[in-house]
């Protein structure tokens, strides 16, 4: 029989067996566009960093169909070997767990005079999307045939979907639970392991419980139904699913949020509780879900360029006070894919010209400081180098001809003002410290710190004004309390170099003055201006508090102050209980009330505030 007439036979004999109910025929789903994460689909199987073959090969008439996977990539592609021309492979990728997929992704057949052939890469997952995925690889060789689905349970470290809840380190219920028809259905929570399971109780025989799982907190949870369905056996009144993952490194997944359903038997409808994400430490949890938002394929956090710079500055924090390296490709990928040129309205309103530099002196002061802080927590040089070469270009806008000295906020030179001049002292300071043999840019931190101290900037309650006028005058605007916390965290970093006393004086006079001022400080709680009553901080405002923090834990790091450390504690205190939704997304106003939103903006700035805390203890 030949080859063609033989797999008509074969389909024919397959839908007959639908048709009768014999067996189920999965449904193909539609093309979609490619999806990009560390790379985009199609990528050349000669350029994965790995290799590996976590299924079984399969075996078609002889030929040997396997499917081979790169980690690290986050990709797989298929080849088949020992074929004749005309053999065929290809990729199924399912977001639903095999219920339905997108077919013969990269198909290709074996040419003449090969005995092999290979599909290109593509990936299993999409962090972008928020879509787990699975994968697997078929072949056509005179029948069809396919290895079995790659990673079909999510792994966070050794724990894994399908553990057993007895084995959980611990049983906390962060929601209420919910009723169906006198049915009580709880979800429960191993926060340390970001494990969960679901219970249904004061049931009877043939109740259900199950898990949901979502990537994209809670609005859509496809991959993720339905986890570890059971039904209450007879006789008993309450049952519980396994143990899931709500972290999936391997798919650079993070933040997974899950909830506990149930059904009582004579009913179809069900009931669930609300979407939890756990919390292994308050740092660890807003981290996970401020990674949640991290755009992968692009490098950075979408729609805010000097926002992005702050953001992994707090993830780099988080790292190295947390002895966690769950996020180190994080650092990486933001510095390869943004080095480069932009045009306006990519990255940011203005051009980015490379080396993180636009129009804006203060923006790519902001990538200055990221990339001093990935150096510190990576050691390299490549990070310090950048630092270098965006500060000599900050440098060129200082101008001792208009009051006397400092840095100009724009290229236009329309402008002196706090930002800019506090990140300039940080930066020449933090060079002239990792510089070996530095005699420039201690002598340029020294003369700005001279100028900053005369600017008239600092008012006489010891707080930072927004600038100078155009007469070289404090120009009586917002106090905001990042241009505060920069100033704390250069006088601090002065100290540490130079030993003077002067320094240290200021960052404590500045220090004691934002915690003491309703101002800044309103109930014991670090307030903006744009905290209070039904005004609103825009996207810049919504991570000024965690600049702040930062600087003030470097200083009571540097005087072991009591005041300083309670201070930290105490936002970290009121983020936690009144500041943080059952996902861990945390908003604007740290004393939580309204109006609140949240984005990753205020995600980045709370988390500064954790790790501040998480790290004074």
């Amino acid at each position: 029989m030949s080859v063609l007439r033989h797999r008509a036979w074969i389909g024919i004999l397959v839908l007959a067996l639908a048709l009768a109910g014999l067996v189920a025929l999965p449904t193909p789903a539609h093309a979609a566009p490619a999806v990009c994460a560390l790379a985009c689909d199609t990528l050349d199987p000669s350029k994965a960093r790995q290799e590996t073959f976590p299924v079984p090969d399969r075996n078609i008439n002889g030929r040997v169909l396997r499917l081979h996977v790169s980690d690290p990539d986050n990709m797989a592609w298929a080849g088949i070997d020992k074929g004749v021309r005309g053999d065929s492979v290809w990729l199924d990728r399912s977001w639903d767990r095999g219920a339905t997929w997108e077919p013969l992704l990269g198909r290709a057949s074996i040419p003449d005079t090969w005995t092999g052939t290979r599909t290109l890469m593509y990936n299993i997952s999409d962090p972008v999307g928020h879509r787990r995925g699975w994968i697997r690889a078929c072949g056509d060789a005179g029948a069809v045939n396919c290895t079995d689905w790659v990673y079909p349970r999510v792994c966070d470290g050794t724990s894994c979907d399908g553990a057993d809840p007895a084995t959980a380190s611990g049983d906390d219920a962060p929601v209420p639970s919910t009723t169906i028809f006198g049915r009580a259905v709880s979800l429960h929570v191993d926060q340390r392991n970001g494990m969960a399971w679901g219970v249904i109780e004061g049931g009877g025989a043939g109740d259900e419980i199950w898990l949901d799982r979502s990537w994209d907190a809670g609005a859509s949870w496809p991959e993720g139904s339905s986890l570890g369905r059971r039904s209450v056996a007879s006789g008993a009144s309450s049952t519980r699913t396994t143990m899931f993952a709500t972290r999936d490194p391997r798919g650079l997944l993070y933040g997974g949020a899950v909830r506990a359903c149930g059904r009582e038997a004579s009913h179809q409808e069900g009931s669930c509780t609300a979407w939890v994400r756990p919390a292994p430490t308050r740092a660890r949890a807003a981290a996970d879900a401020l990674l949640s938002s991290y755009q992968t394929n692009e490098g950075w956090w979408h729609s805010s360029w000097w926002n992005s710079a702050v953001a992994l500055t707090s993830v780099i924090d988080f790292a190295e006070r947390s002895g966690r390296h769950d996020y180190d490709w994080v650092i990486a990928r933001t510095f390869e894919q943004n080095r480069g040129v932009f045009p306006p309205g990519v990255r940011s309103s203005d051009a980015i010209e490379g080396h993180f530099i636009s129009r804006a002196i203060d923006d790519a002061a902001w990538w200055a400081v990221a990339w001093i802080a990935a150096y510190d927590y990576t050691g390299e040089r490549r990070y310090l180098d950048e630092a270098v070469t965006i500060t000599d270009y900050v440098h060129q806008f200082w101008d001792p001809g208009t009051c006397g000295g400092g840095v100009y906020w724009d290229r236009e030179r329309t402008y002196k003002n706090a930002v800019t001049n506090g990140l300039y002292l940080w930066l020449t300071t933090s060079l002239h410290q990792r510089l070996a043999g530095d005699t420039v840019w201690g002598g340029r931190a020294a003369t700005a710190a001279d100028w900053y101290l005369a600017s008239g900037m600092i008012n006489s309650a010891g707080l930072v004004n927004d600038g100078l006028t155009r007469g070289c005058a404090n120009n009586g605007q917002t106090v905001w309390s990042y241009n505060q916390g920069l100033a704390i965290g250069a006088f601090t970093q002065l100290w540490r170099s130079t030993g003077n006393g002067r320094y240290l004086d200021t960052a404590t006079r500045l220090a004691d003055a934002a915690i003491s001022s309703p101002v800044l400080t309103r109930d014991g709680i670090l307030t903006e201006s744009c905290d209070l009553a039904a005004n609103s901080c825009d996207d810049n405002q919504k991570q000024f508090k965690g600049i702040f923090m930062r600087h003030l834990a470097d200083l009571a790091d540097a005087t072991g102050s009591a005041s300083y450390r309670t201070y930290t504690e105490r936002q970290a205190d009121s983020i936690w209980a009144k500041d943080r939704d059952s996902l861990n997304r945390l908003g604007q106003r740290w004393s939580g009330t309204a109006p609140n939103p949240s984005d990753w903006r205020t995600q980045a700035s709370a988390l500064e505030a954790l790790t501040a805390a998480e790290h004074l203890q």
